[in-house]
């Protein structure tokens, strides 16, 4: 069957500089529909089939600001990159902010140009798979540890479904022990590189000059104790993913060179010469506010916009209360095992216990409390006493309990008995109800169903 062809609209004002472009994209293998300025662009925009458009910022009569507004008027998912120059990479920036997929700058480097509008494609190919994509879920996305039925949990679930298949570039924020890494994981092993390296780097464990050789290498004598020739992360990710945590810790001078890297798919190890080519999918995790610290001037707007193609929020543990007793016996199972210990269950206090507590240390902290609690236990039932000492002050301190749990109930017991507890604080308000369940009305509903209760 044959490829269709994916054709590009070129809005420029330059007759030379549009000739220029227009022989580059059309010998990659594109249908090239030009324009000489942003009323007649954003007009073929919206009466003709166009996969992209490449829209250039300054132009006589319509600007590329205005012809991008009146585009995404009619068709909002088609996507547009900015062409600009260097001087005005600022303007560039807001029209990212308002809705453009990327910009390049003149001169335009046809490589970068060429990686720009594959991106482009793909993530417009990607949104297009959406609805598909949503009903194969259950079939085709494996989730690894990330455990829990959620609101929350199903709505990160058919993003990462959309999201893996794509090179799109993904910024995962959430507080520390949300699982973010595993998010990333989850990300590369659906993707289409999973058979490729997946490297993982923690920004923050390293200083300023460590992180940059080790992201970039080193040739031998590059500095003292380089005794010889090291390559870097971005190299050894090549074909496959490199996932860069805690990137919010990363310094202005690195900072730029990852920029480098996103945009042209190139490096020099330090002490080196040579330019390295690479093919490298970035993921990128940070538990700090990235948009607050571009405020501030500590982390660059630019490299912000260019993470944050795809952005994903882990919500704490303490907004997804439902999740607790899954991932409980989750890492009851796992830990009773690396123990040789045969554990079976965790009596109703304990799992009351956990319940009512507020997790600040999230997944983490509850994946510690629960290993420590088997390594303590001589039973076959974890019990109160075997939880940490804050856990069990809180829990102690605490006058409403979440739900009475009694003893011999199921996972799914318990589930069943925190809903019908919830439905009774809330005087039967199951839009109340979802909302502190961390549901939506209709999965509550449907719980509701499933366990005959409606």
């Amino acid at each position: 069957m044959k490829q269709v062809q994916p054709t590009l609209l070129l809005v420029d004002d330059d007759t030379a500089h549009r000739t220029m472009l227009k022989a580059h994209l059309a010998g990659s293998g594109y249908a090239i529909i030009e324009a000489d300025d942003g009323d007649v662009g954003a007009h073929l925009a919206r009466e003709l089939a166009v996969d992209l458009v490449l829209l250039d910022l300054k132009m006589k009569r319509m600007d590329g600001m205005e012809a991008l507004v009146e585009i995404h008027q009619h068709k909002p998912e088609l996507p547009v990159i900015i062409i600009t120059a260097f001087s005005s990479v600022e303007n560039a920036v807001a029209a990212m902010k308002q809705g453009a997929f990327d910009y390049v700058t003149k001169p335009v480097d046809s490589d970068a140009l060429r990686m720009t509008v594959k991106r482009a494609l793909d993530f417009k190919s990607l949104e297009q798979e959406n609805l598909s994509l949503r009903q194969r879920l259950g079939e085709t996305f494996d989730l690894g540890n990330l455990i829990g039925s959620s609101q929350p949990m199903q709505e990160l679930a058919e993003t990462l479904a959309l999201v893996a298949p794509s090179d799109a570039t993904v910024l995962i924020t959430g507080e520390s022990g949300t699982g973010k890494e595993l998010v990333a994981g989850a990300v590369h092993h659906n993707s289409r590189r999973k058979d490729a390296p997946f490297i993982k780097v923690n920004c923050a464990a390293l200083h300023e000059n460590l992180l940059e050789s080790e992201l970039f290498g080193h040739e031998k004598g590059a500095f003292t104790g380089a005794a010889e020739q090291r390559k870097g992360r971005f190299e050894l990710a090549d074909r496959g993913t490199l996932f860069l945590d805690e990137i919010g810790d990363m310094s202005p001078t690195t900072q730029a060179k990852i920029l480098r890297v996103l945009q042209e798919g190139e490096f020099e190890r330090l002490g080196g010469s040579t330019t390295i080519k690479v093919d490298v999918r970035l993921l990128a995790a940070t538990h700090k506010d990235l948009e607050q610290m571009v405020a501030a001037g500590s982390f660059r707007q630019d490299l912000f916009f260019r993470l944050s193609v795809v952005p994903l929020h882990l919500p704490p543990l303490r907004e997804r209360t439902m999740d607790i007793p899954a991932l409980a016996e989750h890492f009851l199972h796992r830990y009773s095992h690396k123990n040789r210990k045969d554990i079976r269950s965790i009596q109703a206090d304990a799992m009351e216990a956990l319940l009512a507590y507020q997790w600040p240390g999230n997944i983490r902290e509850l994946e510690n409390a629960i290993e420590r609690a088997v390594i303590l236990c001589l039973e076959e039932k974890i019990a109160l006493q075997h939880l940490p000492q804050q856990v069990r002050q809180a829990f102690a301190e605490t006058t409403e309990r979440p739900f009475a749990i009694r003893p011999g109930l199921t996972l799914k017991d318990m589930e069943k008995e925190l809903i019908l507890s919830t439905l009774r604080q809330t005087g039967e308000n199951r839009t109340k109800a979802a909302e502190i369940l961390g549901i939506t009305r209709q999965t509550l509903q449907n719980k509701l169903k499933e366990y005959g209760l409606t």
